[in-house]
């Protein structure tokens, strides 16, 4: 099947069918900005978030965190601005797609006969971004009023870590200055008829353990290799692995985000065949629920490292120890208005942790509550796969429920402590 045919819609941006609803033609515009790893077009993003923040009439702050990685802003201001303000939070950047197997062009946002859209960031988390915008170009339309100011952002580099996103932007002055109070980002699809809210994240740990041994020639038998080492460190790990995988499997209340996962990511070592290494590495992707004590796991790695020999060191390339979860007490103002929200819309929310990591985890760690939410049930989880899709009409339904979200949450009264 070939992309559709390109025309203009009324709003000067691209349509793809005659009788397409437009924001599902701005959607798919979106979708074919090249935005992706390791090369995003982040130019050609902040040229169409200009024109949206034209549309809206809102106005626009960029503010350049890295060189080339600029954080974007529109300012929907309310009528009291003093208070604090609601975050709409999203990235541009997308994950690298292996083309050969799609069945279409990643970036071409081709649309199938079920009105299933295939694009690589569809789910993760374009969709979303496009949803913000036109729950603010309706809310606007309709001539509704905010108490509160929201502010809808635009961040680079979530997909590769957010060190030069969201990381650094959330200790910079223009950050602060936005008075946050609440936030929302991006969630995960539901299979089913539910709708997924996470709440907290589970801590990233890359780990790479360093294991030094006798060198010699590979005929042999030479005492206290590097590859022993590196056995009994595979090992230990991989036998946490399948305990925790057995939590999982066998009880009714874990999901994901509430075991510990381990994957053996990267080994190195060696350079011929009959010559035993001197060192060999292996490297682990970890991710820590928050009701593990991060301390005394640490505490067991130096222990699996003791216990597979002498002179084994470890290194972190990432190692996340803020463990702030969002609150979801009954009477906590902005849980209690975000989930009456939803059951008004007959809604049913599964409350999680999230298993994998966004750009939440630095909104929380500044103290700021964040919920992470994509309004996409009914929906096979596609983010970073092959053939990464969305339905049209789960996308449009999410627009209508970010709407009625950002009106709640935008007219929560003042809270004890705000003046």
């Amino acid at each position: 099947m070939l992309p559709d045919k390109d025309g203009v819609d009324v709003r000067g941006g691209v349509t793809t069918e005659t009788g397409e609803d437009p924001s599902v033609s701005l959607f798919r515009e979106y979708l074919r900005l090249r935005t992706v790893h390791p090369e995003p077009d982040y130019d050609a993003a902040l040229k169409f978030l200009d024109r949206i923040a034209d549309e809206l009439k809102l106005p626009v702050k960029k503010i350049e965190v890295c060189p080339h990685r600029v954080v974007t802003i529109m300012t929907w201001e309310g009528t009291s601005p003093h208070l604090k303000s609601i975050l709409l939070n999203s990235h541009t950047d997308v994950v690298p797609v292996y083309q050969e197997h799609w069945k279409y062009d990643a970036f071409a946002a081709v649309k199938d006969a079920e009105g299933n859209i295939y694009a690589r960031g569809t789910q993760d988390m374009k969709s979303v971004t496009i949803q913000y915008i036109e729950a603010i170009r309706k809310l606007k339309a309709e001539g509704k009023k905010l108490t509160r100011t929201v502010h809808l952002m635009f961040v680079p580099d979530e997909e590769v870590g957010g060190h030069k996103g969201m990381e650094t932007f959330v200790n910079h002055p223009e950050f602060k200055k936005l008075n946050i109070g609440f936030a929302l980002d991006e969630g995960l699809a539901n299979p089913g008829d539910t709708f997924t809210v996470f709440y907290g994240e589970r801590n990233p740990w890359w780990i790479t353990v360093h294991c030094p041994g006798s060198p010699g020639h590979g005929s042999r038998f030479v005492e206290n290799t590097a590859a022993e080492k590196l056995r009994s460190i595979i090992n230990s790990f991989l036998d946490f692995r399948e305990k925790e995988k057995h939590r999982l499997n066998t009880s009714e209340c874990f999901t994901l985000g509430d075991v510990t996962t381990i994957n053996m990511t990267m080994v190195k070592g060696g350079m011929a065949y009959n010559v035993i290494p001197a060192e060999m590495d292996v490297s682990f992707d970890l991710r820590i629920p928050p009701t593990v004590n991060l301390q005394e796991f640490e505490d067991q790695i130096k222990l699996w490292c003791k216990e597979a020999g002498e002179g084994i060191t470890y290194e972190f390339a990432q190692k996340h120890m803020n463990q702030n979860v969002t609150s979801t007490d009954d009477n906590d103002p902005w849980w209690k208005t975000f989930s009456t929200t939803c059951k008004t819309m007959n809604i049913s929310l599964e409350k999680e942790i999230f298993p994998a990591a966004t750009d939440s985890r630095f909104i929380r760690a500044v103290g700021i509550p964040a919920i992470g939410f994509s309004p996409m049930n009914q929906t096979p989880i596609l983010l970073h796969d092959h053939n990464e899709y969305l339905n049209e009409k789960v996308f449009l339904k999410g627009i209508q429920v970010y709407e009625k979200l950002v009106l709640a949450l935008a007219n929560v009264p003042a809270l004890s402590g705000e003046t």
